[in-house]
């Protein structure tokens, strides 16, 4: 394999599959450094079972889906409660919304096809795509990750729409000290790439260098010699709402996809041209 990250010091700030990444990293000759920066996910059973009862008690006009995690997720817990029919024929009954091709593929599975879906993966792709239909009135059940969209919400009830949520994963801060450590390498200039593959990872990293007074220092890096890094669409707008310009997003939304597109960067543009330090 071409040594396209040969001395380039990467830093992987998501839990999953961080052992296959930082493999694909040393095979390009770079050095991997997993920087824990989401903490742990995990399935939040209260919140699928409440908002399953509620959706299928009070059928939506819309269903909008974010993620396919969260759609299998919620067909598991009604495969539990026994609803699952039930949970598929309102499904049915309603106009179905979709951000991403991983929620679009899981639908598909499921023989539901999506009525609006996003034009790039994004929650404002989502948005422009939903221009044309009239939300006045409408009641819309969102299903999320494990944050709240308070754009998206906005936008929806700005609409007119009565919207509910359902979040079937809670997000668990990661330790301090790991961010400490991301941050001051950032700020240092010890790494030369970030390779964030979510937007919690993203804003647990934000949140703690403003707590810290030191998130323009931060934003100023990004800027000026650590290359962001983006698994896909959905992270690099969340990188941008912070304020962090994502360089590199593969066209293929995957974590192999991430490494090799950020070696075709450093191919381009050896170590140092950034203003390295």
């Amino acid at each position: 394999m071409a040594q396209h990250l040969a001395g380039v010091r990467v830093a992987l700030t998501g839990p999953r599959k961080s052992k296959e990444m930082s493999l694909l990293v040393e095979k390009m000759g770079g050095v991997p450094l997993v920087r824990p920066a989401q903490g742990t996910v995990f399935l939040d059973d209260r919140s699928i079972r409440d908002g399953l009862v509620s959706w299928i008690s009070n059928p939506p006009d819309w269903a909008v889906f974010t993620t396919g995690m969260g759609l299998d997720a919620l067909f598991d817990m009604a495969e539990d409660m026994d609803v699952a029919g039930q949970f598929r024929n309102v499904l049915s009954e309603s106009n179905v919304a979709a951000r991403g091709y991983k929620t679009v593929n899981a639908l598909r599975k499921l023989k539901l096809t999506p009525l609006v879906r996003d034009d790039d993966g994004s929650t404002d792709g989502l948005i422009r795509e939903f221009g044309s239909h009239d939300l006045s009135g409408k009641k819309v059940m969102l299903q999320l990750h494990g944050e709240t969209a308070p754009k998206l919400v906005h936008w929806l009830e700005e609409q007119g729409a009565v919207v509910r949520q359902v979040l079937p994963y809670r997000h668990v801060p990661p330790e301090e000290a790991a961010l400490k450590q991301l941050l001051d390498e950032v700020l240092r200039h010890e790494l030369h790439a970030v390779a964030f593959t979510s937007g919690p990872q993203v804003r647990f990293l934000t949140e703690y260098a403003a707590s810290q007074g030191k998130l323009e220092q931060m934003l100023k890096a990004f800027r000026e010699g650590v290359v962001p890094a983006s698994v896909g669409k959905v992270t690099a707008n969340a990188m941008r709402e912070e304020g962090i310009e994502a360089l590199v997003v593969p066209e293929e939304e995957k974590m192999g996809a991430l490494i090799v597109e950020l070696g075709r960067y450093f191919a381009a543009n050896p170590v140092g041209v950034r203003g390295e330090s």
